[in-house]
Formats: C-alpha cells, sequence, structure tokens
C-alpha cells in the first residue's frame, strides 16, 4: 500500500487543518471492497430466498421425518387465534409473526419463513434465487483469492493486516477506548480492527465459500470428502448459515463504528483513498476510527 501524504492546505477550515491527509487504501483495495460489498448484498438476499425452499437447519449427513436433528426451523401454524408465524431454536419455539414464518398485511398473509422484502427475488423463485447467488459466489471467491495472493506479493497482509506483539499489548485499550466512543485517527489499523478484518477475510468468508461448496452435488462428486470434513452436509449448510449471521453482526458493528468515527472522513478513505489523520499535537497512537 502506498504511503503518499498531503499536508492540510492553508485556506482549509480550522478543523481540516488540524491533521493531514495521507493516501491509506489503494485502488485494488477499494476496488475488492465495493466488490465484496455488492456480492455479499446479492448472497444475503438470494440465500434467505434459496433458505425459504426449506426454512429449516440441521446437525449431521441427513435431514428427515425418521430424524431429530434440527437446531433451526421457520414456519407457520395455527392456534386459537388463527395463524401464526414461529421460529424454533434448540426446540423452543417463539412467535415470530408478522417477522419469520407469517409476514404481510393482515389480509395477505404469506407464510413463508422470511418476509419478500427481505429475498431476491421477492416472490417464492427457487431457480432465480439460485442463479443470482451463484453468481455472486463466484464473484467473491475470484476477488477474495486474487485479493489474498496480491496482498502477500505487495505485502498489505504483513504490514497493516496481521496483528505485533505491541498490537496485542493494547487490545485492552482499545477495547476500553471503543467502549468510551474515543477514536484515534492514524494511518494505520488499531488491534480491534485488525481481530476483526482477519476474522472477516481469513475465516468468515472462506468458511462461507467451503460450506457453500460443500453443499453442492457437482463438489461432491469431485471432493467427496470435503463435507464429510465439516460434519455432513446438513451440518455445512448450518455453518454457512451461522457464518451469514456472523456477516451481518459485523456489518451491523462496521457500520456504527463508521458514524461514530466521522462518516465523512471514513468514506472518503475507502472511496477516494484518502484519509485525514489527528493533528500531529494530539494523541495519534497507532489507533484510528472504523473502515
Amino acid at each position: 500500500m502506498e504511503s503518499h501524504v498531503l499536508k492540510a492546505h492553508d485556506d482549509e477550515p480550522a478543523n481540516a487543518a488540524a491533521g493531514t491527509l495521507v493516501y491509506r487504501q489503494t485502488r485494488w483495495t477499494r476496488l475488492t471492497h465495493w466488490i465484496w460489498t455488492l456480492s455479499l448484498f446479492f448472497l444475503l438476499l438470494s440465500g434467505l430466498q434459496i433458505f425459504n425452499a426449506h426454512p429449516a437447519l440441521y446437525i449431521g449427513k441427513q435431514s428427515g421425518f425418521e430424524f431429530d436433528n434440527d437446531v433451526l426451523v421457520i414456519g407457520s401454524d395455527y392456534n386459537s387465534n388463527g395463524p401464526i408465524g414461529y421460529t424454533e431454536f434448540l426446540g423452543k419455539r417463539f412467535n415470530t409473526t408478522g417477522i419469520l414464518g407469517l409476514s404481510g398485511t393482515a389480509d395477505n398473509l404469506d407464510a413463508r419463513a422470511f418476509p419478500a422484502w427481505a429475498t431476491i427475488p421477492s416472490g417464492q423463485d427457487l431457480a432465480t434465487g439460485r442463479v443470482v447467488h451463484f453468481f455472486f459466489a463466484w464473484a467473491l471467491s475470484g476477488t477474495l483469492l486474487a485479493w489474498f495472493v496480491a496482498s502477500l506479493l505487495n505485502g498489505h497482509l504483513r504490514r497493516d493486516l496481521v496483528p505485533r506483539v505491541d498490537d496485542i499489548r493494547r487490545l485492552p485499550r482499545d477495547i476500553a477506548d471503543h467502549a468510551r466512543l474515543k477514536f484515534h485517527h492514524s494511518r494505520n489499523y488499531n488491534t480491534l480492527q485488525k481481530l476483526a478484518y482477519g476474522g472477516v477475510l481469513f475465516v468468515l468468508l472462506p468458511l462461507m465459500v467451503v460450506t457453500g461448496l460443500a453443499m453442492s452435488p457437482s463438489m461432491n462428486a469431485a471432493l467427496p470428502f470435503l463435507a464429510d470434513l465439516l460434519g455432513g452436509r446438513q451440518t455445512a449448510r448450518t455453518i454457512h448459515f451461522v457464518a451469514m449471521a456472523l456477516l451481518v453482526a459485523f456489518f451491523i458493528v462496521h457500520m456504527l463504528m463508521i458514524l461514530a468515527a466521522g462518516p465523512i472522513n471514513e468514506l472518503r478513505s475507502i472511496v477516494t483513498g484518502w484519509y485525514r489523520t489527528d493533528s500531529p499535537n494530539g494523541d495519534n497512537g497507532s489507533h484510528n476510527g472504523s473502515a
């Protein structure tokens, strides 16, 4: 990653002139970031469409009426008050009418796990959902592999993402600062960022790819041991769903941190590459806000 620094101009506002602009995100980093963002958006909504075709998750190699291995079931039922939607997790049932299992208006209730607004396409269309899902799955996988190779070659992984001993020592301070919404803006990622981004890039996204391949019938023929390594196709499907939920949680926290740390500065960094750091007279440390 390049390390250009641009001094604040004299004619800029006083609060802007307090720091400097550094070239923090290369074109390649910004490009892959937005490809992943777009891909994950379509993967999530098309994935929920696919899930709606069989709205249950299991542990093991098989599922069916003769098995008792479900961990999550979303469906609809009837009680004394009429139709209801429910979510059953580890054997405990919760009424989720209007959100999960049964959604829509009072005079047009739709019995489906996830509502129409949360799926692509909005109607029940498994075939189209699978086409959209697979297209963006390959887009995500291809750019992830290219990013990993490029980051190894240009030193981005070693320089910017791998936590060092000093980073681990600063972890308690980083946690305390974030809890107080006290952010420091500098060229380098802080320890929490390195751990969070590393977890996404080297754990969650690869896990999504591997579990997706394990569910593929064609991949089962080519690499029959892959599903077994994950505990069976049903377990792979459950892991895939959990990884997706963790990615959604990461996205929510990521957006909140951007808003708290200064959205204009953070968005400028990932759009143009330029990031404004703290004043040299302040507590720069090796922290920054978010993105």
